[in-house]
């Protein structure tokens, strides 16, 4: 698949994630696009589009959101391009960005980048890691190289004092499979990619998902 998108200005960028049509509109906008937290830029090469409860449009039973709005999924049912920061497996912080009308759940999980700029302030924030590419290869490593913790849920990026901000731009030759790591609705194909990114994740199936139809 291609897909080419041209950056949009400020007052668009909203509306075109609260009018996407679908999980899989929203995540290709995204894909591509530059995260900016603080000092560091970072080009996002990988995404998961994820639903939202059985009321709403989109039912998908992996999403946090399926069993309806709770304090931890909230930003998920709120205002589209907020940034949705959860812990995983206790230790890593996953980000997400929301999209759709309000009150209806919907997220696209960030799952890799490459890193434009502040190379020097992730390396201090991901030591060991000898590849340039690998430092945000992954949604935890992602959210590590960005120093994203739970204090920066719900922040608004299209606001103009947030700290973190998501500039849509341009995503080419997209690639798409299933998504990583979930035990349910597993074969969907609502991971999206860029073709020839390093920093691309390597895809692994759950042990606990059935196998592939």
């Amino acid at each position: 698949m291609s897909y080419t998108w041209t950056i949009v200005t400020v007052t668009d960028r909203r509306s075109i994630l609260r009018d996407a049509g679908s999980p899989i509109d929203a995540a290709r906008r995204i894909l591509g696009s530059t995260l900016v937290v603080g000092a560091v830029q970072a080009r996002i090469v990988e995404v998961e589009a994820y639903g939202g409860d059985p009321s709403g449009p989109w039912p998908d039973p992996a999403a946090h959101s399926f069993r309806g709005p709770n304090p931890r999924n909230a930003v998920m049912f709120g205002p589209a391009g907020h940034l949705y920061v959860y812990r995983s497996y206790g230790m890593h912080f996953c980000a997400n960005v929301s999209y759709g009308p309000e009150g209806v759940a919907g997220g696209v999980l960030l799952r890799a980048a490459e890193i434009l700029e502040g190379h020097e302030l992730v390396a201090s924030r991901r030591p060991g890691v000898r590849r340039h590419f690998d430092a945000a290869r992954g949604p935890g490593n992602l959210g590590s190289a960005l120093g994203l913790t739970l204090d920066d849920d719900g922040l608004d990026l299209f606001g103009e004092d947030a700290g973190v901000s998501l500039e849509l731009g341009e995503a080419t030759d997209c690639g798409s499979g299933p998504r990583v790591g979930i035990s349910v609705a597993s074969d969907w194909p609502w991971r999206l990619w860029i073709p020839g990114s390093p920093a691309v994740s390597a895809y692994r199936r759950s042990p606990r998902a059935p196998a592939p139809t």
